[in-house]
């Protein structure tokens, strides 16, 4: 379907374009709420990001009835108040310093006396030298795929296309970080994994709005910021069945790990939920609209050429 398919779409009631002020203004409090708290909370840094050793156990029976027996116990063998996960099958344990080999062992083994005999535990550990260059990577790793995109888009599209893609990331991201930190969520190694997954589905989302947007502008006659306007809104129109079907697909899988998956992915998933809502929000509320703000700064001659012909 080309720019004829404006008039399959003119009848549709909601105007993308016409309600943008709005979506900006709901994405700007958003952000400056996740700026508030991210000031007053922070982030809940894992044993990842921060020294200190993780213990899992995977245990035979249910404990969730036990968590208070169960930081006693810590409590009163000198273990202090580590963090503490209860689930029906496993019991995670956050400890802020390395534990040696010997509290390791009278930890194993005063667990497995007094909680469950069948218990198995697994320790990891990071000193504060790994947790700040695991800290730096991921920084890294996040600005290189910015970047990456940046250049895609420009050479793919033109730079406003580049500008407000970016932008769109940058809030899929920033809502994602902020709700982990509003509900005090652990941020961990596959924390940073989803993050990237969530940009590159989003980029790809907004790819094929954009991607439309240039096919319609190859064959549109334009006179004025309405008709690019109008353009832009039937652009979306026509992918928006296509959007919200993958977005589906994609959070039937996230919502299946969610539940059925292990403790160590889960918050993994529920990362990719919240960046899958946020992605598609983005790529259809935010992006576009954007891009056809800063179109309409251009001078009147240039605003109606198509990118290819720029």
């Amino acid at each position: 379907m080309r720019f004829s398919g404006f008039a399959e779409a003119s009848d549709r009631k909601f105007d993308f374009v016409k309600k943008a002020r709005y979506f900006f203004i709901f994405s700007i409090v958003i952000t400056v709420l996740g700026i508030i708290t991210l000031g007053i909370h922070g982030l809940n840094y894992g044993v990842d990001f921060r020294a200190g050793s993780s213990v899992d156990i995977a245990v035979k029976k249910d404990l969730t009835g036990q968590k208070d027996e169960i930081e006693k116990y810590l409590k009163d063998s000198g273990f202090g108040e580590p963090g503490l996960t209860v689930g029906t099958s496993r019991v995670t344990l956050r400890f802020d310093d390395v534990l040696t080999d010997a509290k390791e062992k009278t930890l194993k083994e005063g667990f497995n006396e007094k909680f469950d005999k069948d218990a198995s535990a697994e320790v990891n550990t990071v000193d504060v030298e790994i947790a700040k260059e695991l800290q730096t990577n991921a920084l890294y790793a996040m600005l290189v795929a910015s970047i990456g995109i940046v250049i895609y888009v420009s050479i793919r599209f033109e730079w406003r296309f580049a500008i407000a893609a970016i932008v769109a990331l940058l809030h899929d991201a920033f809502i994602v970080i902020s709700l982990f930190s509003i509900f005090e969520l652990e941020v961990n190694l596959p924390f940073i994994v989803a993050i990237l997954t969530i940009i590159g589905y989003s980029i790809n989302d907004t790819i094929v709005i954009f991607d439309r947007i240039r096919e319609n502008l190859r064959f549109a006659k334009l006179k004025n910021a309405a008709d690019i306007a109008k353009l832009v809104n039937e652009s979306i129109w026509q992918t928006l069945t296509r959007s919200i079907n993958t977005v589906m697909t994609v959070v039937v899988a996230a919502l299946c790990l969610l539940i059925f998956g292990s403790e160590s992915i889960r918050l993994f998933s529920l990362a990719i939920l919240f960046g899958l809502v946020s992605g598609a929000y983005s790529s259809i509320f935010i992006a576009s609209q954007l891009w056809l703000v800063l179109k309409n700064k251009q001078k009147p001659k240039a605003a109606v050429k198509s990118p290819a012909a720029s």
